[in-house]
């Protein structure tokens, strides 16, 4: 899992107490299409980045606290807001801010997760391309990515998300570790006016 809060002293890492992003509807972020989104040419990707996929990963740096307004800054924020440099490896350096984490990267990855999501596509490097597969995968493990790509981001698919992603509701509205969450409607909010402004620029 991606997501995991537990205080400090149990031995377990936590990403609970992440950077505070002012919340802010998502028409008022300016979206920039990145030149490393569709490196699928120059490289064989699991996943094909389409603008649905696109929007879901928005989404997702959106609730982690890591979508800082579009920017690739996301991929190389760590657990409590820090910057890391060297996307050559997961930095793998824990954070101590009230709760103890070494999650990082746009999708907040543990090291734990990353190493297995890594081995299981191949992913040479931390690079955001491979952020981004990284997280469609786990996506779709949890059975979302194929509904997300049907229907859109509802709630069930986010509750399905929810064990990855602590930021995530579940079906009830609260975060599958007791941390803060976003509710439903202002994630599909999100996904649904960043998904129109990919459909525009496609």
């Amino acid at each position: 899992m991606i997501s995991l809060s537990v205080p400090m002293g149990t031995g377990l890492t936590s990403q609970a107490e992440r950077a505070q992003v002012p919340h802010q509807q998502a028409k008022e972020h300016a979206f920039r299409v990145s030149n490393i989104d569709q490196n699928n040419d120059a490289e064989k990707l699991k996943y094909l980045i389409t603008p649905e996929r696109r929007a879901l990963l928005n989404t997702i740096r959106y609730a982690e606290g890591t979508w800082k307004e579009g920017k690739d800054l996301g991929y190389r924020t760590m657990f409590g807001g820090g910057v890391f440099k060297d996307l050559s490896r997961h930095p793998d350096r824990v954070v101590v801010n009230l709760y103890s984490s070494a999650a990082a990267g746009a999708y907040q990855f543990i090291p734990t997760t990353w190493m297995v999501v890594a081995k299981e596509l191949n992913l040479p490097n931390f690079q955001p391309q491979h952020q981004d597969q990284a997280a469609l995968h786990l996506a779709n493990k949890r059975g979302a990515l194929k509904e997300i790509d049907n229907i859109g981001l509802t709630r069930s698919a986010m509750a399905r998300l929810a064990p990855e992603w602590a930021s995530f509701p579940n079906l009830t509205g609260r975060s599958s570790y007791g941390q803060p969450v976003k509710s439903h409607t202002e994630l599909a909010k999100f996904y649904t006016s960043n998904l129109r402004l990919l459909q525009q620029q496609a």
